[in-house]
């Protein structure tokens, strides 16, 4: 646990290495995490301590204006959270490609950092996700309207009050006055965006995780047909907030993925191995 600074952002992370194996030689996955409400705690309490049990290092962070980093009052941007990807990556001096495990707009954040430094990413791991393409960038601007309407009205904190605890509650309420102080809402649809030529050259492997009822449950396999290097896995009964719902799932996933595409590494199965399930988080 720590704060750096990366790319002029005092930047909050937390890594723990990899369990069993030399970290040196492990596989580093890096997770990064939703917009808005969320922070790296939605990896740190689902998947992290299983992932690094399994024998992968983790790191998780902190969005600009999120957790516990810096919030600025502007410099949102979709391209800055892509460019505090990169710089994060540069002052952490990882060494080899990394796996992005992006949930909504951090995969959003994950694929922009693959169109960048594609020499810098082994794979994406897309939860309920998708590419900055223009089509993504006008639903932003859609869902931040939308978005800005249900925090300025007081029944919405009521009714998850009532539906998730006060805690819950106030954590939104947290996240809704850095929003509203904040210039994210109005910018972070704008930065470099992806074309369908962008998108089927990109040479990253990608496993794209979506909800059945998820935000892309109408047409689950677009993203597969416009990569050239995509495997998708729709889970049933899943809505957009999969990662938190179905989190063993997803770890099944995710662990086999990483250590697949690093077969040089002693496989540790994540269904035995007593460490994993000790990692187990509390659901």
């Amino acid at each position: 646990m720590g704060k750096i600074l990366a790319n002029g952002v005092t930047t909050h992370y937390q890594r723990m290495n990899a369990k069993g194996v030399d970290p040196e030689s492990a596989p580093t996955v890096v997770f990064v995490h939703g917009l808005g409400t969320d922070s790296l705690a939605s990896f740190y309490l689902t998947l992290a301590a299983p992932v690094s049990a399994a024998g992968i290092n983790v790191i998780a962070y902190d969005l600009r204006g999120h957790g516990r980093s810096e919030c600025p009052d502007t410099g949102y941007t979709f391209q800055h959270f892509v460019d505090d990807l990169c710089a994060l990556l540069d002052v952490l001096e990882l060494r080899g490609p990394v796996h992005l495990v992006g949930n909504s707009f951090g995969g959003t954040v994950a694929f922009g950092h693959a169109f960048a430094r594609p020499w810098q990413v082994a794979s994406i791991v897309s939860i309920e996700s998708e590419p900055p393409t223009q089509p993504w960038a006008d639903r932003m601007v859609q869902a931040m309207d939308y978005m800005g309407e249900q925090l300025s009205n007081e029944q919405t904190f009521l009714d998850l009050e009532a539906q998730n605890g006060a805690h819950h509650a106030k954590l939104a309420r947290k996240a809704a006055a850095k929003l509203f102080a904040t210039t994210m809402m109005t910018e972070v649809s704008q930065g470099r965006l992806m074309s369908a030529e962008d998108l089927l050259a990109l040479p990253t492997p990608v496993l794209h995780i979506l909800g059945g009822d998820g935000l892309q449950g109408e047409d689950p396999r677009a993203l597969e047909r416009a990569l050239s290097n995509c495997r998708t896995v729709v889970l049933p009964g899943q809505d957009h907030s999969v990662l938190v719902d179905a989190h063993r799932k997803v770890r099944e996933l995710l662990i086999p993925w990483v250590r697949g595409l690093h077969t040089d590494v002693p496989w540790i199965n994540a269904a035995d191995d007593a460490r994993v399930l000790a990692a187990e988080p509390v659901a």
